[in-house]
């Protein structure tokens, strides 16, 4: 699956809802307002084209996640990787480590990880 990429607008409402969802669409509207500064509008038609691409659903005026933020941010950073890397990670690390150290903290966490990648894998 190709996931869609937000614009900031959408983001900014992507945030919103993944804070406080499930929430009326009412109640989303008078968030937008408050804290973004949205008309009505506004916030339907952002709402819209992110139901559009699956990200969230508004079912009988509530709306709530289809994707989680996690899940969204897993999803972008694997069409990173495919788009930049050739979907390859340690292509991806190697290209980051050209330009940046690890200290050590973040070498035994990264170590830590694959460990327990290894272990799940049996």
């Amino acid at each position: 699956m190709v996931i869609y990429l937000m614009t900031e607008a959408e983001k900014e409402l992507a945030e919103l809802i993944w804070d406080n969802e499930p929430l009326g669409s009412g109640e989303l509207v008078r968030l937008a307002a408050g804290r973004l500064g949205w008309k009505k509008s506004t916030t339907y038609t952002v709402l819209r084209k992110l139901c559009e691409n699956e990200i969230f659903q508004n079912e009988r005026a509530v709306v709530s996640a289809r994707m989680s933020r996690e899940e969204y941010a897993r999803r972008k950073g694997e069409r990173y990787l495919e788009e930049n890397y050739g979907g390859s990670l340690p292509g991806f690390v190697a290209a980051f480590l050209k330009k940046r150290k690890l200290d050590k903290k973040e070498i035994e966490e990264l170590a830590r990880m694959i460990e327990a990648y290894r272990e799940e894998e049996g």
